[in-house]
């Protein structure tokens, strides 16, 4: 990845967390990495544990954001998820997963949508 585009993603993590802040989410870890991946952002919703996949872009060259959350992605994600709950033992009696997709434009703020329980 270039670090242009290296820049862009992380813009577009920075953006999505004052996004869940904004939303009344409450972020408890960010870029959680392990041997096997990371997780973007994990967050509290009320009583609700959501694992967050962020993905930006600057076009629509390649598909929609969300679009780039695949079955494979998502495989991962779960594993990561059950990995970070049995290391930090947390406790939760519902996790969702999340997407936010950033578009970021040259002009004016970037858009969010943000996809929840999006698989």
């Amino acid at each position: 990845m270039s670090r242009r585009n290296q820049a862009v993603g992380a813009y577009g993590e920075r953006c999505a967390l004052q996004h869940l802040i904004t939303a009344g989410m409450r972020p408890v870890e960010r870029n959680w990495r392990c041997p096997h991946g990371e997780i973007d952002i994990i967050a509290w919703d009320g009583p609700v544990l959501a694992i967050c996949e962020v993905k930006t872009r600057r076009t629509d060259t390649f598909g929609a954001p969300a679009a780039a959350v695949t079955g494979p992605k998502a495989r991962r994600l779960r594993v990561l998820a059950a990995q970070w709950l049995a290391e930090t033992g947390t406790r939760a009696d519902e996790v969702r997963f999340d997407v936010l997709s950033v578009r970021v434009t040259a002009a004016g703020p970037p858009r969010i949508e943000h996809l929840k329980g999006a698989f």
